[in-house]
């Protein structure tokens, strides 16, 4: 299994710097990257929403060591609200935050996160979209929904994510269907250890699938973050058994991904987000898109013999 050696060098400085270093890199990186600064992101966004298609934007970088890094990453999503705020998008582009960009791991990071995300919330509420917490590792995750659910008293439209190959998930997932809320389940793409996690894939497939119906069945907004063919059309065999209408849940894929599949589900009707990231501290973020699918490797390890 590959996926756990390349979820290790995401942690590695020396891997890093290798990577980064690298010529055939920055090619492979805009695959899924496509820009660096808002400047370069707003073209990319006019296109995707041109074509149909809805957008989830995070802003990169996760090593956050200092209050002030963690400020910095609060402002740099006001300047996305700031220019998102022309577009008149409303909610076809919304945001995904990582609390750790904003502090959480810091000594009083639970309350240093809650600080600098709620300004981020209330903004992206004031031009009339919402904000995603994205799930990180098992440990953050109490502090993770504790943040949400006190956001979701003034701003209830702010959603989270959960991951399938968890334990807990399917009483998290349970939870959220009854408070009515915005939750993207995916498969997980962190390295988690086996007394927290599921670790063949097909049991994280089994719980993906039991989760996604519970979400179906609930109160609240399902989002389904897969490019997995067979569970995109289950999804929306659950989606018909629940009764729920096109415009009540939504498909949710990475930019460079499937991309033809973000055209087809859109064409049918479908709400199809794209999640897509920018930013200058893309290596922990690349890594794992590498460690999440081996097709994703194959096309790295094609572009360097290429290149070589």
């Amino acid at each position: 299994m590959l996926g756990p050696v390349i979820l290790a060098a995401s942690r590695s400085d020396r891997m890093r710097r290798l990577v980064s270093a690298a010529p055939v890199t920055k090619p492979v990186v805009d695959r899924f990257i496509p820009g660096e600064t808002v400047d370069e992101i707003v073209p990319i966004i006019r296109d995707l929403t041109d074509q149909g298609l809805e957008l989830t934007m995070d802003v990169v970088g996760e090593d956050i060591t200092t209050p002030e890094q963690a400020e910095a990453a609060r402002d740099a999503y006001l300047e996305l609200i700031d220019r998102l705020k022309p577009l008149d998008l409303g909610t076809r582009a919304e945001m995904s935050v990582k609390l750790s960009m904003f502090g959480q791991a810091l000594d009083g990071g639970h309350e240093q996160a809650l600080k600098n995300v709620r300004p981020v919330v209330e903004a992206a509420a004031e031009i009339g979209t919402t904000v995603t917490l994205d799930a990180e590792d098992h440990t953050t995750l109490d502090s993770m929904f504790a943040i949400h659910d006190e956001l979701r008293k003034d701003v209830p439209q702010t959603g989270c994510v959960i991951q399938a190959y968890l334990f807990r998930t399917e009483a998290d997932a349970r939870r959220l269907a009854d408070s009515g809320s915005r939750v993207r389940l995916v498969k997980g793409a962190y390295k988690e250890p086996a007394e927290v996690a599921y670790q063949q894939r097909h049991e994280i497939d089994k719980a993906y699938v039991r989760i996604l119906r519970t979400l179906m069945q609930g109160e609240g907004y399902p989002m389904i973050g897969s490019h997995d063919p067979r569970l995109i059309t289950i999804a929306q065999e659950l989606a018909r058994t629940a009764g729920r209408k096109l415009d009540e849940y939504e498909f949710q894929m990475l930019y460079g991904i499937r991309g033809d599949e973000h055209l087809r589900l859109a064409a049918e009707g479908h709400r199809m987000r794209v999640y897509t990231a920018y930013g200058t501290d893309w290596y922990g973020y690349f890594m794992r898109r590498l460690a999440e699918k081996p097709a994703n490797l194959r096309f790295f390890a094609r572009s360097v013999i290429g290149r070589g």
